[in-house]
């Protein structure tokens, strides 16, 4: 079941309440909050560990889930919610929007219920680590 080092967050509080398992994997921030940086800081691929970005179109806000070293191919991305075209959100929006603040955004746990994308290569392996939505805090 879950392991965690320090307190919990609201990922792992709503993950507890659907008694849905995980593990909490803490990182320090100071070796760099960019994915690649704390993948590598909790010994994972890259390929595994995946970065949440909001972004907004014509009828609303989106969630998508790349992997860290993956850029977010808008134009794909629009695609996949049926817009025309989305943009990513400034920075200074995300915690209004989410709740979260940049670097510690989790797809799960949002203050509202946004379409979620996740990228197909998720299902490349047994599991997928993405923020516990906290800096210094991924679940897997």
């Amino acid at each position: 079941m879950a392991k965690h080092k320090e307190e919990k967050t609201n990922v792992m509080r709503v993950l507890d309440q659907k008694k849905i398992p995980y593990t909490a994997h803490t990182y320090d921030p100071e070796s760099g909050i960019d994915g690649v940086s704390v993948a590598r800081s909790l010994g994972q691929d890259p390929a595994s560990v995946f970065k949440t970005l909001v972004a907004r179109g014509p009828g609303g806000h989106y969630v998508f889930v790349v992997p860290v070293a993956a850029q977010l191919d808008l134009k794909k991305a629009a695609a996949a919610v049926g817009e025309k075209r989305v943009e990513l959100l400034p920075v200074a929006e995300i915690q209004k929007v989410t709740g979260y603040i940049r670097g510690g955004c989790s797809p799960l746990g949002m203050k509202k219920a946004y379409r979620t994308v996740f990228d197909r290569s998720a299902l490349a392996g047994a599991s997928i680590i993405v923020s516990g939505g906290k800096i210094g805090y991924q679940i897997e």
